[in-house]
C-alpha cells in the first residue's frame, strides 16, 4: 500500500458527498419515504422493510482475527464501491460503531482508506442517536426494576437473583461490578449490580432482530430481569415497562441511510457484539435493502466461527433470509500469525508460516460451505506480501474449488475490488447456494452446543462446569430449550483458548455459564472469559482526538 495515503479521517473530510436526497432517489424513494438528518443522513420508513424482497444477499466474513487486522468491514465497503462502479443496483448493510471501541483501542470504525461509509465523523460519534436511545431504554428498565423492588416488590423478585444489569456506551472497567442502593431506605434496596456496554445489551440484540414495532414491544416484554425465590423468571412485561421502552426506541428502529465514499447507498443500523451477541446489523435494515435493490452486501462480526455462524443460525432463521454467497477475507499477515510467526514479524514475508497457517482458512471455508453457501476468498493485499505467499493461498483455494481473488481496496477503493465483485456476481448467478441452518431447534441446548463446537470449532467434546450444568437444566425446565444458541467465546481462536492458532485439534470446549436472552430469542452459552464491559488502555484512542482551530475533528482515525 502506498505510504502517501492520508489518514482515514482526512480522506473522509476531503470527500465530496452527494446529498442524501440523491442517494434515496437512486433507490426509488420519494420524499415521503424518509426523514432527513441534515444533508447527508436520513432515516427511512419502516414500511419499506415490509415490501417483498427482490435482491440477492451476500455475506462478508473472515478468517480468525489477529493483531494485524484483516480488513473485513473495509472489504465489505470496497465490494459495494466496486458494485457502484459496475452499475449493479445494490445496497450495503453494516453495523453502527460503538463509542466504547471508538474512544478505546480502535479509533474510528467507519472502515478505512478509500473504502469508507460517510459522513465518517457522524457515524463514529452520535450519528442519529440510535445507541443513545438503546442505552436510555435499557436504563429505563433498570430504573423501573429497582423502583418495583423499592415499592413493595409485588412480583416477588429475589434481589440476589436479579440478572438485568445497567448499560452505558463507553469502556469503563470500574462499572463492571458494584453495590447500589446505599445510603438508607430512601435510596433503594442495596444489592450487587454492574454495567454492560450498550453493544452487549440484550436490547441491542432485540433491536437488531425485531421485525417491526409490534414485534419490538413483544420482545421487550419477554426480557427476563431476574427470578423469584422459587426460581420462576420475572419479565419486563410484569413491570409494565415495554410500552415506554418502545417509545424511546420508536424513531431509532427506522434504518439509517448514508453513502460510501463513491456515492453508493449504505444502511448503517444496529451494532451488537459478535461474541456475546449475534454480531449483525438489523433485520429491518437488511430487509429494506432486499426490497429496494438487486444485491445486498452485509457483514458479520469476527470470523466465520462467530459472526457468520450466528448470521446463518440466528439472523437468517429469524429474518427468513436465503444468502447466495459469502466472502471470506484473508491476509498473508493473518496466515503468518496462524502459522506461528511472532507479532513483530507479521509484516515480513514468510511463505512457510503462511503455508502452516492455511489450515485456518480451510476451516472457515468449511464452515461457510456446511451452511450450504458458496464461498469466495478475498485476499486482502498488503505491503510486504510475496508472490510465493499469494500463490500458495490461491493454489489452496483452487484445490478446494473456491474462487480466490486479490483485493487492494484500502488503497484503491472500488477499483481495487472490481475482480472481487466479478467473482461474487458470478458465484451468485450460478445459483448453487442451498442455505440451511446447522441444527434444528428441536435439539436440546446441549446438543446444539455440541453441534457448533464440533462442526464449527473442530472441538472433540464439550465440558460443563457445575454452574453451567445447573443453569442449562433450569433453562430447559423453564421452556427455553427450543431457542437457538448464541455461543460466546474468544474471537482469536477457533477454540476457547486465544493462544491456539491456525486450526487446533484435540481440544475440548468448556462451557462455564449459560443465560437466556428471552427477548432476543436465544440462549447465550459462555466459554472462556468474555468481557461485556471493556476498559480503556493506558493510552486510548481518545488521547489523540481534538477539535482544531478550523472546527474539524482530528485523531478520530
Amino acid at each position: 500500500m502506498p505510504r502517501s495515503i492520508p489518514q482515514d479521517i482526512e480522506i473522509a473530510q476531503a470527500a465530496k458527498l452527494r446529498p442524501i436526497t440523491e442517494i434515496a432517489g437512486g433507490l426509488g424513494l420519494g420524499a415521503h419515504d424518509y426523514e432527513q438528518y441534515g444533508q447527508y443522513k436520513a432515516k427511512v420508513s419502516l414500511e419499506l422493510s415490509q415490501r417483498p424482497p427482490k435482491a440477492k444477499l451476500v455475506l462478508v466474513t473472515a478468517i480468525t482475527p489477529t493483531p494485524a487486522g484483516e480488513g473485513k468491514s473495509t472489504v465489505s465497503v470496497g465490494l459495494a464501491q466496486a458494485l457502484t462502479r459496475k452499475k449493479v443496483h445494490h445496497v450495503l448493510a453494516l453495523r453502527e460503531p460503538s463509542l466504547g471501541p471508538v474512544f478505546g483501542i480502535n479509533g474510528g470504525a467507519a472502515c478505512g482508506g478509500y473504502a469508507q461509509v460517510v459522513p465518517m465523523e457522524d457515524i463514529n460519534l452520535h450519528f442519529t442517536g440510535d445507541f443513545h436511545a438503546i442505552t436510555s431504554a435499557h436504563m429505563l428498565l433498570s430504573a423501573m426494576l429497582d423502583a418495583h423492588v423499592h415499592h413493595g416488590n409485588a412480583a416477588g423478585i429475589d434481589v440476589r437473583r436479579i440478572t438485568w444489569p445497567r448499560s452505558v456506551d463507553m469502556n469503563d472497567r470500574a462499572l463492571r461490578n458494584m453495590v447500589i442502593g446505599l445510603g438508607g431506605a430512601v435510596h433503594g434496596v442495596p444489592r450487587q449490580d454492574g454495567f454492560v456496554i450498550t453493544a452487549a445489551s440484550e436490547i441491542m440484540a432485540i433491536f437488531c432482530l425485531a421485525q417491526d414495532i409490534d414485534d419490538l414491544t413483544e420482545r421487550l416484554g419477554r426480557i427476563v430481569v431476574g427470578y423469584t425465590a422459587a426460581g420462576e423468571p420475572v419479565r419486563a412485561a410484569q413491570l409494565d415497562a415495554p410500552g415506554a421502552m418502545t417509545v424511546l426506541l420508536k424513531d431509532a428502529l427506522s434504518p439509517n441511510l448514508v453513502q460510501t465514499l463513491e456515492g453508493g447507498p449504505a444502511f448503517v443500523h444496529g451494532g451488537p457484539f459478535g461474541n456475546i451477541a449475534h454480531g449483525c446489523n438489523s433485520i429491518i435494515a437488511t430487509r429494506t435493502g432486499l426490497a429496494l435493490a438487486d444485491l445486498v452486501v452485509t457483514e458479520a462480526g469476527f470470523g466465520s466461527d462467530l459472526g457468520a455462524e450466528k448470521f446463518f443460525n440466528i439472523k437468517c432463521r429469524a429474518g427468513g433470509f436465503d444468502p447466495k454467497a459469502a466472502v471470506i477475507v484473508a491476509t498473508t499477515r493473518a496466515l503468518r500469525h496462524h502459522g506461528g510467526a511472532a507479532k513483530e514479524d507479521l509484516t515480513k514475508a514468510d511463505p512457510a508460516a503462511v503455508d502452516r497457517g492455511l489450515a485456518n482458512l480451510d476451516a472457515h471455508i468449511h464452515n461457510v460451505k456446511q451452511h450450504g453457501v458458496p464461498p469466495v476468498v478475498s485476499l486482502n493485499v498488503f505491503d510486504g506480501d510475496s508472490d510465493d505467499e499469494h500463490k500458495a493461498i490461491m493454489d489452496r483455494c483452487a484445490g478446494l474449488g473456491v474462487p480466490c481473488v486479490k483485493t487492494e481496496i484500502w488503497a484503491k477503493g472500488g477499483e481495487g475490488g472490481l475482480e472481487l465483485a466479478d467473482a461474487v456476481l458470478e458465484t451468485v448467478e450460478k445459483g448453487e447456494a442451498s442455505y440451511k441452518p446447522l441444527y434444528p431447534l428441536e435439539l436440546s441446548i446441549k446438543e446444539k452446543v455440541q453441534t457448533v463446537a464440533t462442526k464449527v470449532y473442530g472441538a472433540g467434546d464439550v465440558n460443563y462446569t457445575p454452574q453451567a450444568e445447573k443453569q442449562l437444566t433450569q433453562l430447559e425446565k423453564l421452556g427455553f430449550g427450543d431457542l437457538p444458541i448464541c455461543m460466546a467465546k474468544t474471537q482469536y481462536s477457533l477454540s476457547d483458548d486465544p493462544a491456539k492458532r491456525a486450526r487446533p485439534e484435540g481440544f475440548d470446549i468448556t462451557v462455564r455459564e449459560a443465560r437466556v436472552s428471552a427477548g432476543a430469542g436465544f440462549v447465550v452459552v459462555l466459554t472462556g472469559d468474555i468481557m461485556t464491559m471493556p476498559g480503556l488502555g493506558k493510552k486510548p484512542a481518545a488521547v489523540n482526538m481534538r477539535v482544531n482551530e478550523k472546527g474539524q475533528i482530528e485523531g478520530l482515525f
